[in-house]
C-alpha cells in the first residue's frame, strides 16, 4: 500500500544488492536507518536504471538523501510472526557529504542538515534578524 511522497536522509545500513524479476528488470535494493537516536531502518527500492550507477556505487555508512514513494506491508519472519515493513520506492538518490562528487548532489558536493544549519547559522555574525523579530 502506498502511504505518500517522502524525502529522508538516513546513513546506508547494509550495502546495496540488485535482483532482476521475472520479466528481467533490474531492482536494487539498500537499507537505510533512518533515526537518529535509535535505528529506524527503511529498505529502498529503486527500478529506475538511471539511478543504477548511484545504488552500485554506494557503501555502508554513507550518509545519502532518498526521495520516492511510501509504502508499508507486512513481512513473514522465519519463527511465523508477522512484521511491519517499511519501504521506499526511489525516484531520486543524492549522495551526501562533501566528499560526494556526484552529479546529482548539490554544486558544493553538501548537503546541509537541520543540525548541520544550526551550527552553521551559530558561526555566522551576520545576523537577518533577532529573537524579538521573529514574528511567531
Amino acid at each position: 500500500m502506498t502511504l505518500a511522497k517522502a524525502v529522508v536522509t538516513g546513513i546506508v545500513y547494509k550495502t546495496p544488492k540488485t535482483g532482476f524479476t521475472q520479466n528481467n528488470v533490474a531492482v536494487s535494493s539498500f537499507v537505510l536507518n533512518v533515526g537518529t537516536q535509535e535505528e529506524i531502518l527503511v529498505r529502498v527500492i529503486s527500478k529506475r536504471q538511471s539511478l543504477d550507477e548511484i545504488v552500485q556505487n554506494l557503501s555502508k555508512n554513507q550518509k545519502v538523501l532518498v526521495e520516492g514513494r511510501l509504502q508499508n506491508g507486512v513481512s513473514k519472519m522465519d519463527d511465523g510472526t508477522e512484521k511491519k515493513v517499511f519501504e521506499i520506492e526511489a525516484s531520486t538518490i543524492e549522495l551526501m557529504g562533501a566528499g560526494s562528487s556526484d552529479a546529482t548532489s548539490s554544486e558544493d558536493g553538501d548537503i546541509l542538515t537541520f543540525g548541520d544549519l544550526e551550527a552553521s547559522a551559530e558561526a555566522n555574525t551576520d545576523v537577518l534578524m533577532d529573537d524579538e523579530e521573529v514574528p511567531f
